[in-house]
């Protein structure tokens, strides 16, 4: 997770440097809210899909995790079963 952090602070960081850039560039108020706009539009945009991104790589570890858990689940019931039938093989 630190890699995240590290990569929505630098996201952060050049948005509100873009912000500023525009906020103080010598034009007209309509071009500069349209840039604003436009930047912002761009970064969420951007951030969008890098969430996107590790919210698909987050699902693809959750359901490994999950089929490996049946698994496991399936492998232990059996296991039991086995040694069960052979705690009843043993008595008979």
């Amino acid at each position: 997770m630190k890699a995240d952090k590290i990569i929505l602070g630098v996201l952060g960081g050049v948005a509100v440097g873009a912000l500023l850039g525009v906020l103080f560039a010598p034009e007209k108020g309509d071009k500069t809210r349209n840039k604003i706009m436009n930047k912002s539009n761009d970064y969420a945009d951007e951030l969008k899909g890098k969430l996107d991104t590790l919210l698909g790589t987050i699902t693809q570890k959750y359901e490994k995790i999950w089929k490996e858990g049946e698994s496991l689940v399936s492998e232990g019931k059996s296991k039991f079963y086995d040694a069960k039938n052979e705690i009843k093989n043993t008595n008979i």
